[in-house]
């Protein structure tokens, strides 16, 4: 059937094209090339070689999943597809005119809805689908442990977002400044820590926008995700959180460090809940600083990688080949 409407087309194409030449002579070369090439085209869908890649394509093709809201875990970001390129597999595998695995071309499919598409939510995970975590670190205080924590991301080559407080990079853009040139992602935590889903409207605009500002105006650059102190939230602080371009972040799994926890009880507890998708929330404080390092390493033996916000709610799809280094070194390949 597909090859009859192929046939049909082209008829149809030379018709048009040969009306075409009545009128200009030098477009026949241009008919015999359409024809020559339309030739090729079926011929080669004809080619057994052809067909065996469509079939197999049809069966480990993966589809886009589009982002939704979900009733436990809301606000879900979308996840490329991945399907094969028939006729770029079919040009690797011609010429020895056999069907091999390794010569399939793959290439990602977009989803039709994306985070940006949904009504404001709040988001506290990634899809499971993709073998990633991130790491939260919202700062208000503890400066004395943030050079210890950076050094530890940075023997792992790891980035996270740290979700800065207004006042505090008001007082500490040095730190602030640091942190950002660690490779680090910068979000907002509100200008004075505030018990959020307690403020007006206008209340909350002032929060998000006195921190943008300084942000903006100490490292050059605009948060696009928001965690609200203490995790405090209602409809009225998305919504206003969504029209100022921001996203809300919450979390998955909570070091809970803020109670000193003894830190390998901490990290036994995190990494055991640690899965694809999760976000991790701690704080400069002792407890993180002194277990960091055995938290990444735990999360990297599981298989997942450990990357920013941004790049967990990404929707480009992990390459089947990348390898976690659980000693270290490169985060990806």
């Amino acid at each position: 059937m597909k090859q009859r409407w192929i046939h049909i087309v082209l008829c149809c194409s030379v018709a048009v094209l040969a009306y075409g030449a009545i009128q200009n002579p030098f477009s026949l070369q241009y008919i015999e090339t359409v024809k020559t090439n339309a030739t090729m085209l079926v011929e080669t869908e004809e080619d057994p070689l052809y067909q065996e890649i469509t079939d197999h394509a049809s069966q480990v093709n993966i589809p886009a999943t589009d982002a939704r809201v979900d009733k436990v875990w809301k606000a879900l970001p979308g996840y490329n597809g991945l399907e094969v390129d028939v006729q770029q597999s079919y040009d690797k595998m011609k010429e020895s005119g056999t069907f091999s695995q390794s010569k399939l071309v793959f290439k990602e499919t977009k989803p039709e809805l994306h985070l940006s598409d949904l009504p404001p939510a709040p988001t506290y995970k990634g899809l499971s689908d993709k073998p990633m975590t991130s790491l939260l670190i919202n700062v208000a205080w503890g400066n004395e442990f943030l050079p210890d924590m950076l050094k530890v991301l940075k023997d792992h080559n790891v980035q996270a977002t740290f979700f800065l407080d207004g006042s505090w990079v008001k007082k500490n853009p040095q730190l602030a400044l640091m942190i950002k040139e660690e490779g680090h992602e910068i979000g907002s935590h509100a200008y004075s820590h505030p018990h959020m889903n307690s403020l007006s409207a206008a209340a909350i605009d002032e929060e998000l926008v006195k921190t943008n500002e300084v942000i903006e105006a100490t490292l050059d650059l605009t948060p696009k995700w928001f965690a609200p102190p203490s995790g405090e939230f209602n409809q009225q602080v998305i919504d206003r959180v969504a029209a100022h371009d921001m996203h809300t972040i919450l979390w998955t799994v909570d070091t809970i460090d803020w109670k000193k926890p003894e830190p390998s009880v901490m990290v036994e507890r995190v990494v055991n809940q640690m899965e694809a998708g999760s976000m991790l929330l701690m704080h400069p404080t002792e407890a993180s600083s002194t277990g960091l390092d055995a938290m990444i390493s735990g999360i990297k033996q599981k298989n997942l990688l450990v990357g920013t916000v941004s790049q967990l709610m990404d929707e480009t799809r992990i390459p089947r080949n990348m390898e976690v280094d659980i000693n270290g070194g490169s985060n990806r390949d």
